[in-house]
């Protein structure tokens, strides 16, 4: 029988994702973002589905029917508290209340696991007073835990993108994190089978137009007979000026003065370098001044698809709703494939949990 998962701060479903590609089949999700809810209903159309702010609904009308029956929760709770500089840190603090409402459905459900993901300060601001705190009061509701940061680049993800892991078990050692894989996927790798669209041009649903050129590419395509989400924002006239000036492999610095521009971001006005992984995908991947996230050879930003592909979620995955919304979808989410490398240890766990309840019998 699968195992059984419940997804809480759900988002689009990257995380719900990577478990599923893994044989977990997930129960439940709560998503308060009424766009991204209907994305991930899309993409999941066999998970209940509640769009609702978790701190206004009835936990016990809720969660009852779930206690005993959920393998793990997994989730990845907004923590902003920890981050101001100068003040301890606490989850005490009113900026983590989230936070507390994983914990309460940890508590109410009582999975035998759950995994929480977050930005990898959790883990070391205030000399890890903030993770002490986080292990002492799973601990107490009878937990194991392990903690570490993890690099999506390590597992198979075509991007840089660091997020501390935390997995807890109720009564027994938690599992090991995933350990990384040798082979490193390339931003070419992702997205060269989808390298002819100039500003402006695309649809909504189009034919490929091109073979698959790397294994990564065949995966992604592997049960899509159909292009979705692949439209390249419509630049302005200077910016596509600016970026006729910029050869590959370069950036803002072969501009003219008149060109520069007093955008604040890392990588601005900046292409990708296809044979490197790419920076960590943000919610604003379409305008080349937020980030390195100008095409490695043509005149425009990447479209959600490529943005997909670089945050490893296959193309039958559909994002909808307003280009916004798709942006967020796509740069909020876990990427998919490591969660799939979380998910792998702990169905190995589970396995070995049977196993040993096998030969005590």
């Amino acid at each position: 029988m699968k195992p059984k998962l419940m997804d809480l701060f759900a988002g689009v479903g990257g995380l719900s994702l990577g478990f599923e590609k893994m044989g977990f089949d997930i129960v439940f999700a709560n998503e308060f973002d009424e766009g991204i809810a209907n994305a991930y209903k899309i993409n999941h159309p066999n998970t209940n589905v509640l769009v609702a702010d978790i701190t206004k609904i009835n936990f016990d009308e809720v969660f009852d029917k779930y206690v005993g029956r959920i393998d793990i929760i997994v989730g990845g709770p907004p923590c902003q508290g920890f981050s101001q500089k100068g003040q301890r840190k606490t989850i005490h603090d009113e900026r983590n209340f989230l936070f507390k409402y994983y914990v309460k459905a940890v508590e109410k459900v009582r999975p035998k696991y759950f995994v929480m993901e977050n930005v990898p300060n959790l883990l070391t601001a205030e000399h890890g007073y903030f993770k002490n705190e986080i292990i002492e009061l799973f601990n107490k509701l009878g937990y194991e835990i392990k903690t570490g940061v993890l690099d999506a680049a390590d597992y198979g993800v075509p991007q840089n993108r660091r997020r501390a892991i935390i997995i807890g078990k109720n009564r027994g050692e938690a599992p090991d994190l995933p350990e990384p894989l040798k082979q490193k996927v390339t931003i070419w790798d992702a997205i060269s089978d989808l390298a002819y669209l100039e500003s402006g041009e695309g649809s909504e649903i189009q034919k490929y137009k091109n073979p698959a050129e790397s294994l990564y590419q065949k995966e992604m395509r592997k049960n899509s007979k159909e292009l979705y989400n692949h439209i390249a924002t419509k630049h302005s006239k200077v910016a596509l000026e600016r970026l006729a000036l910029i050869p590959p492999n370069c950036g803002k610095e072969v501009l003219p003065k008149e060109h520069l521009t007093k955008s604040i971001y890392s990588g601005t006005w900046t292409r990708m370098v296809k044979d490197e992984v790419s920076v960590t995908i943000t919610t604003r991947f379409d305008t080349p001044s937020s980030g390195k996230f100008t095409h490695p050879y043509l005149n425009r930003a990447i479209t959600v698809r490529e943005a997909a592909r670089i945050q490893s979620f296959p193309d039958d995955f559909h994002f909808i709703g307003t280009k916004t919304s798709q942006m967020k979808q796509v740069g909020n989410a876990v990427p998919p494939n490591l969660a799939k490398a979380i998910a792998e240890v702990i169905l190995n766990d589970m396995r070995k949990e049977v196993s040993l309840n096998d030969k005590t019998e």
